[in-house]
């Protein structure tokens, strides 16, 4: 297996600087199992070079949690540990911010029915929701990264040995991250500025509705009152900026919860709660989900819709264009980090308050009185690609073409 010393240095500053951009006397917690172990103390290093008051770092393992779904009684995914709310939101509260490094098996739960891992979901997310409030309202910062695993690379490489897979794969996330550059933290500030351009320009225009078409795909999705584009960095309450996902090549808003009409194609695959999704589509009427459709794994669709009544509804749609270093890798992630990144996708579920304008500082009811969506969930699906048609509409009708063969036309 190649040697990523050098790699893994750059790639803990890159998440240091810009990813979480760690500020003296701040605190960080860090997330991983044990194939984000090397990075994450490179990052613990790094963190407090920059001045960190103090690193939480937080492991899990694939095997225990497999473990709890074949053992646990039933009782154990109808409840959640008050304790690790109260002590996320003590943390939040303390000024510490969150990085998670992800290394995922993408069917892990592949073998465990979908009723439990649905019903372990929606109870971790109604008890943690409190503490998910301070990371959707910019009040703490965050980031999410990955590094491959075993069964993650073998996923996107099931021809070659394990050894091969993650070398590859290692590749393919240093290249789409901009690690593999010889400044990656320079060349983000630039990469920032590119998807602030858009951003602008979005925010400037105010459109009332887009309408996307592509091969089975023909949706029309009006735009939030006071709606607001995000892409690249975000500031949190503190002025600071943080760069959520890295990578991340969108820019994203909030649609009205009640304005999306049509139908919508995937064009890749979702990894949902370790299975897999492939071939799905949704029929919207008045922003609902109507009907469905998935090749595989629709019974993952069934308990997702199933959560709450927010969940059959869209909280966001995300521009990507077709020409974008994730998308020039040539292969399929199976991981959603990295595959929304690679194409517009839209989101079931949960709005992020800071897309919309001053939507930090509003009250739940507030931003749903503008036609952002509530839920416990916020799950992405990909439905874009070279073929993919854009035109935004203001509210006087007036048409500006924003995608053309999958590309921004500007």
């Amino acid at each position: 297996m190649m040697n990523y010393d050098k790699a893994i240095e750059k790639y803990a500053e890159l998440l240091v600087k810009v990813g979480i951009n760690v500020q003296p006397k701040e605190g960080l917690i860090v997330v991983s199992n044990q194939w984000g172990l090397p990075l994450a103390r490179e990052v613990i290093r790094k963190a407090y070079e920059a001045g960190a008051k103090h690193v939480e770092y937080m492991m899990g393992d694939d095997e225990m949690v497999i473990a709890r779904y074949q053992s646990a009684k039933d009782y154990v995914f109808e409840n959640f540990p008050e304790w690790k709310v109260e002590l996320m939101i003590k943390l939040y509260e303390d000024n510490y911010h969150h990085l998670f490094i992800i290394a995922p098996d993408p069917e892990l739960l592949k073998q465990i029915p979908s009723d439990k891992v649905a019903i372990d979901q929606k109870t971790a997310s109604a008890a943690m929701s409190p503490a998910t409030k301070f990371r959707m309202t910019g009040q703490t910062k965050w980031c999410i990264a990955a590094v491959p695993s075993e069964a993650w690379a073998k996923s996107v490489y099931p021809e070659r040995s394990t050894e091969e897979a993650i070398d590859g794969l290692w590749g393919k996330i240093l290249d789409a991250t901009r690690v593999s550059l010889d400044n990656p933290v320079e060349a983000w500030q630039e990469h920032d500025k590119m998807l602030k351009k858009y951003k602008n320009f979005l925010n400037e225009k105010q459109f009332d509705k887009l309408v996307l078409k592509a091969p089975g795909t023909e949706l029309e999705i009006g735009l939030a009152d006071e709606h607001f584009w995000m892409g690249g960095s975000k500031e949190s309450w503190a002025k600071d900026a943080f760069v959520a996902n890295i990578p991340t090549e969108e820019v994203f808003t909030t649609p009205h919860k009640f304005r999306v009409n049509g139908t919508v194609k995937s064009t890749k695959p979702l990894s949902h709660n370790g299975k897999i999704v492939d071939g799905f589509g949704f029929t919207f009427k008045e922003g609902k989900v109507v009907d469905y459709y998935a090749e595989k794994g629709k019974e993952v669709l069934d308990q997702l819709l199933a959560n709450d009544e927010g969940a059959s509804y869209l909280g966001e749609v995300a521009l990507v264009q077709d020409d974008s270093p994730i998308s020039n890798t040539g292969i399929l992630f199976n991981n959603t980090l990295f595959d929304e990144n690679a194409s517009v996708h839209l989101a079931l579920g949960r709005a992020y308050a800071y897309a919309m304008r001053n939507g930090s500082s509003l009250s739940q009811e507030e931003l749903e009185a503008r036609g952002a969506n509530f839920s416990l969930i916020h799950v992405d699906f990909m439905i874009g690609g070279p073929e993919m048609e854009i035109i935004a509409y203001s509210k006087d009708g007036e048409a500006t073409p924003l995608f053309e063969q999958g590309n921004w036309t500007f």
